[in-house]
């Protein structure tokens, strides 16, 4: 029976995070690094109550910007990995070509969809879509496709057809590998976003934190990379908290 998290336990990521402030502020002090290198942890909080208002609105427009990506990546994925994962002839087939574009830096997809669709949100949108649908396309196919051939033979002995096996034991069965690539695709989400908002916008953290380094304001460069991390974290918590609540089954002996 699963026992009660110890408090230690809880409280370890805030205090790891203390830590690493107090570290951040004394290594600044110690070698008195100046502040258009590398600004302080206190330099960085004055930059967020300063600039809080800018803050808050790209904030807003890359947090918007990157859930359309990822909703579209989410979608995308799965029903590509659904297609992939219930044939072996197109997971042998298709695997090599989805892991050969993957491999492509997706900056290099940012000029592309610029002359397509203009500067704005749309590439950034696009970017963070390119850069997410992968994982989800990965796992719930390997999901689908490491069903054991031993049960699908008891199942279809019984009578159920293909169809049945993939819908009602291999998509259940492929949850915990779904639930795990979302948190690897919301983060990557964040990533294409920004790294589009620098190169091809006029609004989101991205382009305030090109807009801050060109004016040598680190401390607002900081806090935007602080933002950007503290949005994701968020997210990926989120995620987290639904896989433990939608595949407890698979989880049951790993907390004591």
């Amino acid at each position: 029976m699963a026992q009660n998290t110890p408090l230690i336990e809880r409280l370890a990521p805030w205090i790891a995070v203390v830590v690493l402030v107090v570290i951040w502020e004394v290594t600044v002090r110690l070698f008195d690094v100046p502040s258009f290198i590398f600004p302080s942890a206190l330099e960085t909080a004055q930059a967020l109550v300063t600039y809080s208002g800018p803050i808050a609105m790209h904030s807003w427009q890359t947090f918007w910007t990157t859930l359309i990506g990822f909703g579209m990546g989410v979608a995308v994925g799965l029903v590509l990995g659904f297609i992939i994962g219930s044939s072996r002839f197109l997971y042998n087939a298709c695997y090599p070509l989805l892991v050969g574009f993957n491999a492509i830096p997706k900056v290099a997809f940012v000029p592309i969809l610029v002359v397509w669709f203009g500067i704005g949100s749309v590439p950034a949108i696009l970017t963070a879509f390119l850069i997410c649908f992968f994982p989800i396309v990965v796992n719930v196919a390997t999901g689908l496709a490491t069903l054991e051939p031993e049960m699908e033979d008891v199942l279809r002995v019984l009578g159920a057809r293909r169809m049945d096996v993939l819908l009602k034991v291999g998509l259940p069965r492929s949850l915990p590998y779904f639930f795990a690539s979302l948190k690897v695709a919301i983060t990557l989400a964040f990533v294409g976003t920004v790294v589009s908002e620098t190169v091809a916008s006029n609004q989101g953290i991205g382009y305030l934190m090109m807009s801050a380094g060109s004016q040598m304001r680190m401390g607002l460069v900081f806090a935007g990379l602080l933002v950007i991390s503290a949005m994701a974290m968020v997210m990926y918590e989120l995620f987290a908290v639904l896989e433990k609540r939608m595949t407890g089954w698979a989880h049951r002996g790993q907390n004591r």
